[in-house]
């Protein structure tokens, strides 16, 4: 008879549908203030804690694992939905965001996911530490205090396990407010939601022309865009096409493009990259090398020791021996 372990990863297993159908936007966007009809579901329940606190246009929501179980968890309605992940490890899992691949990436403590409305977001994990998050649901409809923005105009594209320095400052402050609802102004949190919708449309905007690289390689544009992507997608199987489509190239110019100005093909550099997260990594000595080889993307550790030793001419042991 299965025990409870196998049971619950078989019911997992099955968990990741084909996207719906997008769920209708409102008819109209009056002035009011948000009140979720729907909020991320987490199952189980019992093992969940959440403290949420509403402003005019947004609701947030800090939401803490309180035992290391396995947990699944699914969003989709008409709202947009940020999510600040301060803890979050797990030794499996899947996270599925409507548009974007699959990922079974296992430390994300630290990174930002975007949710636009109507889009589709589920996952399940098995935790390896107690999971701390705080989610920000963002109305559409909400009427700015700069109207300039024209927010309900934007096509908001989604974004998963990313960083951005500004945005994740300005999601800290609001959770503080969270937590401390009763000590601090509510103009407060309105002023600091709006500066969260701002930073919010500025991840979203893309200003960039279309158009051929300059000398042969890519543009700085270019360049910058695609080597952010590769550091908060490290450990993921990364499409030649995603960075063909975040260049705006076909996978053809930007594989010369791209070896014209990294001096590397792109599955290389990937590599690279990985090898050099791994250094980071390995002066952690509590985390053994088998952990590390799955924390940045091998799938077995001989794969990782073989890759890293010819990178650096040292296997990944003897270069944490070295370190002392």
């Amino acid at each position: 008879m299965a025990g409870p372990a196998e049971t619950t990863l078989k019911r997992f297993a099955d968990l990741l549908p084909p996207p719906m159908r997008p769920v209708a936007e409102p008819a109209a966007c009056p002035d009011r203030i948000l009140e979720p009809r729907a909020l991320v579901d987490i199952s189980p329940p019992e093992i969940v804690r959440r403290h949420s606190a509403t402003w005019s246009g947004l609701h947030a929501e800090t939401v803490q694992i309180m035992r290391l179980a396995p947990f699944e968890y699914g969003f989709r309605a008409p709202w947009h939905l940020l999510i600040a992940a301060e803890v979050a490890e797990r030794d499996d899992g899947e996270t599925f965001v409507e548009g974007l691949p699959r990922s079974t990436l296992r430390n994300f403590t630290h990174k930002l996911t975007f949710v636009p409305a109507g889009h589709d977001f589920r996952g399940w994990q098995i935790p390896r530490a107690l999971t701390r998050t705080t989610y920000f649901y963002i109305d559409p409809c909400w009427p700015l205090a700069d109207p300039a923005l024209r927010f309900e105009e934007i096509e908001f594209k989604p974004r998963l396990f990313f960083f951005d320095s500004d945005l994740w400052q300005t999601a800290l402050k609001l959770k503080s407010l969270i937590e401390n609802s009763d000590s601090m102004p509510r103009q407060y949190g309105e002023v600091l939601g709006i500066a969260l919708t701002h930073e919010v449309v500025r991840i979203n905007s893309d200003a960039a022309p279309r158009g051929p690289a300059s000398r042969g390689g890519l543009a700085c544009w270019q360049q910058k865009r695609v080597a952010a992507y590769i550091e908060e997608h490290v450990a993921d199987d990364i499409p030649l096409a995603t960075l063909a489509e975040l260049a705006r190239l076909s996978p053809f110019h930007f594989c010369r493009s791209f070896k014209e100005s990294f001096g590397m093909p792109p599955r290389r550099y990937h590599a690279s990259r990985r090898i050099e997260r791994a250094k980071q990594l390995l002066a952690n000595r509590e985390l053994s090398v088998t952990t590390i080889a799955f924390d940045v993307g091998f799938c077995d550790t001989s794969t990782f020791t073989a890759a890293f030793h010819r990178l650096t001419g040292q296997t990944p042991s003897r270069y944490r021996r070295n370190l002392d």
